[in-house]
């Protein structure tokens, strides 16, 4: 297949799953307002605002685009997508529907099920983040939240996390350690899909995954044993103990995690991840745009932390996670912002 026509059936490609996340929720919204008429509005996004964030969206997949011509990872990625189970899990989604408005409306941040076993997770952990049945903690939620995300991006979710492998590959490729001595982590790896990215760029490095959830994990596990190379050794910890020696990867990546922590939190876990870094090794950070970078994009970042469960985003939005890379000990601190998400570089000193 010609350049030309990949590039035109990766287009399409977005231009769909764009489509189907916004009347997605263009749906989802309606129905809400029968149900339960009386529940509170978000605040209309002034059109200049959704003119810059489609400017925005063009931008991203231009960028992802560019990343796969010059080899960052193969054209292959670009199609790659939680979509694919969509006939088994969406029907789901929608089922999972009303029990999130239910806890919307009255408020439940706290709800689990009964067989749900939260005991021994960190306070701040055991929350109904975007108002999730069983929080982080069912295999339900496990299996839903890829494609819940895609939808709440409106397709652009998988491309904001591939812009984190650049620098990873760009880093990596300036040391002269061969491929297969390199050690990558993923904190908070979720459902393992920044390690499924990272695993086609670096087919030779030795992966690994933290989370406190041990049904993502399982999910991780399922979904990275289905693709070629060494399967990457993942671990149930929290980020702000990790389980490995000092100075021990050339590499650490994290992906929408800070914005559902605690200030104080996101401190011990960058102190963390400068622990485990080894000298001249780098730690890159992707998480949701804030005030300083994306002011523009205030009516938005607001009308996230209302209509989602989202407890620690408004501190979020205000914090300055340069100043505390600083304060770990990282330099040469490099920012990115893609769409919605911004990217910090930071290096350990050699």
């Amino acid at each position: 297949m010609s350049d030309t026509l990949t590039k035109l059936s990766y287009q399409t490609f977005q231009q769909g799953k764009s489509y189907f996340g916004i009347a997605h929720r263009m749906l989802g919204a309606r129905l809400m307002n029968v149900i339960s008429p009386n529940k509170t509005e978000p605040k209309p996004i002034p059109s200049e605002v959704l003119l810059k964030l489609k400017e925005r969206a063009d931008n991203l997949l231009e960028v992802d685009w560019q990343d796969a011509e010059r080899g960052i990872y193969p054209k292959s990625l670009l199609f790659d997508n939680p979509w694919e189970d969509f006939l088994r899990y969406y029907p789901i989604v929608w089922l999972d529907l009303p029990q999130m408005w239910e806890r919307a409306q009255h408020k439940k941040y706290q709800d689990f099920s009964p067989e749900i076993e939260t005991l021994g997770y960190p306070s701040y952990y055991v929350q109904n983040f975007h108002h999730q049945t069983d929080g982080y903690l069912s295999d339900l939620s496990a299996n839903l939240y890829d494609l819940q995300v895609e939808l709440l991006f409106g397709g652009t979710a998988d491309p904001m996390r591939r812009r984190i492998l650049a620098p990873l590959v760009e880093a990596l490729s300036a040391t002269s350690i061969h491929p297969r001595q390199i050690r990558v982590l993923d904190v908070a790896c979720g459902t393992g899909r920044t390690l499924k990215f990272i695993r086609a760029a670096l087919p030779q490095a030795s992966l690994y995954g933290v989370d406190l959830s041990p049904t993502y994990l399982r999910k991780a596990n399922q979904l990275l044993s289905e693709i070629p190379g060494e399967l990457p050794q993942l671990l149930q910890a929290n980020a702000e103990e990790l389980p490995y020696l000092d100075n021990y990867f050339h590499a650490l990546t994290c992906v929408f995690l800070f914005h559902e922590l605690p200030a104080t939190v996101r401190q011990r876990v960058i102190d963390e991840c400068f622990r485990v870094t080894k000298p001249g090794g780098v730690f890159i950070i992707c998480d949701s745009v804030q005030m300083s970078d994306s002011p523009e994009m205030k009516p938005l970042m607001e009308n996230f932390s209302e209509v989602y469960h989202e407890p620690y985003y408004q501190h979020y939005t205000t914090d300055n996670l340069i100043e505390r890379l600083e304060k770990a000990g990282f330099e040469n601190i490099e920012m990115q912002v893609h769409s919605m998400s911004k990217y910090l570089i930071a290096h350990k000193p050699g």
